[in-house]
């Protein structure tokens, strides 16, 4: 393997489609005016700019189906008639079209498209350190989606309980711990987690779990979500957990599938099978001249926008 130096512009670009509406975003480097000295240009320089965006109806991008664009420091919108018309004629190169210019008046496909990505879910790092903040005291309030972090993990269960799939919760417990049972306890306005165990005279307080343990039942809370999103990304969630977990593990994603789109990233053989017998689609990633690429798989129709 050899490394060469890319002679195009440096770019990322972003972007996915549904059947309603579609959106792309292409990320590069800012440059500098001409003529601008070393002292007058700005200590940003490797800061990401906005190079194209876009919002479309469909599922690929075209001159027909475009809702929105950026066009500099503009933001083009369809009009009742079809034409794109500037409603912000000023938008910073840093900033994206999606905070400035969704509103329910000038562009309510805009506005709807980002709440709706707002609300996806990523779960790529749940502390289970010794001071994570799962294992002390949380003040209670309702939490109808467990944090990135798992920091809000007692009021989370106890909102599931009570708004949410309760039983279904506490049946993936039991099915991942025979004879096993969540506690919520309320002391001054903190909630307090600990687990019953079979055996155990005393239920085991969270700051005495394992660290499997407490990532599977963090799991568990995000996936009874009483407040199901569209879209949930679980990141090796398999870490710290015992093996004999995973097919519980996978049980309780296959029917949070059911509710919303599931993508999990998984380096676990035994985990990835077990979701492959509850019907999911398997996607491989591997590696090509230090490049991740997903093998085997029908490229769907996509345009970029154009800078």
């Amino acid at each position: 393997m050899q490394g060469n130096i890319g002679r195009g512009p440096v770019s990322l670009r972003l972007g996915f489609a549904s059947e309603d509406y579609g959106y792309a975003i292409d990320l590069g480097l800012p440059v500098p005016g001409p003529g601008a000295s070393r002292e007058e240009a700005s200590l940003f320089g490797d800061d990401p700019v906005v190079k194209a965006e876009a919002v479309w109806a469909g599922e690929r991008l075209s001159r027909h189906s475009t809702i929105a664009r950026r066009g500099n420091a503009s933001v083009l919108v369809q009009d009742a008639s079809g034409r794109l018309r500037p409603v912000v004629i000023d938008l910073a190169p840093f900033e994206t079209m999606m905070v400035r210019a969704a509103d329910p008046t000038n562009a309510v496909e805009l506005l709807f498209l980002r709440e709706r990505m707002k609300a996806w879910r990523f779960y790529d790092h749940f502390r289970i350190d010794r001071d994570a903040p799962s294992r002390m005291p949380r003040i209670g309030t309702r939490t109808v989606a467990l944090a990135s972090d798992g920091s809000d993990l007692a009021p989370a269960v106890q909102t599931v309980r009570e708004i949410g799939n309760g039983p279904a919760f506490d049946g993936a417990i039991e099915d991942a711990f025979p004879r096993s049972s969540i506690e919520i306890d309320v002391a001054n306005g903190f909630f307090r987690l600990s687990m019953r165990q079979s055996g155990l005279h005393r239920p085991l307080d969270a700051s005495e779990l394992s660290d499997g343990t407490l990532r599977y039942i963090a799991l568990a809370t995000a996936l009874h979500t009483p407040r199901p999103p569209e879209l949930m990304v679980l990141n090796e969630p398999e870490g710290s957990l015992h093996p004999s977990l995973l097919e519980p593990l996978a049980r309780m994603i296959a029917a949070a599938s059911e509710r919303s789109q599931v993508i999990v990233v998984s380096h676990a053989k035994a985990l990835v099978d077990a979701l492959a017998n509850h019907g999911a689609q398997m996607l491989a990633l591997e590696k090509e001249n230090g490049e991740t690429i997903v093998a085997n798989i029908e490229i769907p129709a996509w345009v970029w926008p154009e800078r």
